[in-house]
């Protein structure tokens, strides 16, 4: 397809899987089943955090973690006691993110959450910055501190090309500004244009079938590279397009 068809092409798609419908199988159903902003931030780190594998056994161990926190997250983050921490630390939360993991992002979000009214402060862009490449390592640096632990495999670092796919995911619920009732964008201070395609099978292998890039891995580099393509498409809000590409993968319209 030439340039401008395959903007059409693309727009088209991201209209159709851009809707409410998107949400009932997505991880996104997550956080929104809560109004507070603290909740929707906190919920919405976690689900996106263990978004990896089926989204059905995703979403059942995102579910198990608001039970653990009496479904009320940022309650639970600030107002925890030192035996609910203890309960939680044998317990199997989801493959490779376990109990001990979890009493770690707990904590540290309650150290954030004492010092930041949101967690929107940790990730704004720095006027000479064109995506969230810096924001995602002072995030990163701000919210794992210095000490060494297990938990920090689970916060993927772009300075070492990881395609931070589930930060950058997360990002796209926070900051884009969705008419759609999808994504949330109640992050006000944070332009959707600095946002980036979160890059997995799925948005890879399609991105590469229609030529939008042509590395082989899915890595940061490969993230800034369809970066170039979609802000050709729009500027504005180029993270729309994860709605198409991950649709098409999805759906295997396109084999």
């Amino acid at each position: 397809m030439k340039f401008e068809e395959l903007r059409i092409f693309l727009d088209e798609k991201a209209d159709q899987y851009n809707c409410p419908d998107f949400i009932e199988n997505d991880p996104i159903q997550i956080p929104h089943r809560f109004s507070l902003k603290q909740d929707i931030e906190i919920a919405g780190f976690l689900a996106a955090t263990i978004s990896w594998g089926n989204r059905k056994a995703i979403i059942k161990s995102a579910e198990k973690m608001l039970e653990i926190m009496g479904n009320s997250p940022f309650d639970f983050v600030m107002n925890h006691s030192e035996k609910d921490l203890q309960e939680i630390q044998a317990k199997s939360i989801h493959r490779t993110f376990n109990g001990e993991d979890f009493v770690y992002f707990i904590k540290q979000f309650n150290r954030i959450y004492t010092e930041n009214e949101s967690l929107e402060k940790l990730f704004e862009i720095n006027e000479s910055e064109t995506n969230f490449i810096h924001a995602i390592e002072r995030f990163r640096s701000q919210f794992l501190g210095t000490e060494k632990h297990r938990s920090h495999k689970h916060v993927s670092s772009p300075y070492k090309n990881s395609s931070t796919k589930r930060i950058i995911m997360f990002l796209r619920w926070m900051v884009r500004k969705d008419r759609r009732g999808v994504d949330f964008g109640i992050w006000g201070n944070i332009n959707p244009r600095y946002l980036s395609i979160p890059l997995d099978v799925h948005t890879g292998n399609i991105s590469r079938k229609l030529g939008l890039i042509s590395r082989t891995q899915n890595d940061w580099k490969t993230v800034e590279e369809l970066d170039q393509v979609i802000r050709k498409f729009d500027d504005k809000d180029p993270a729309k397009y994860d709605f198409a590409l991950f649709g098409l993968g999805v759906t295997k319209e396109i084999l």
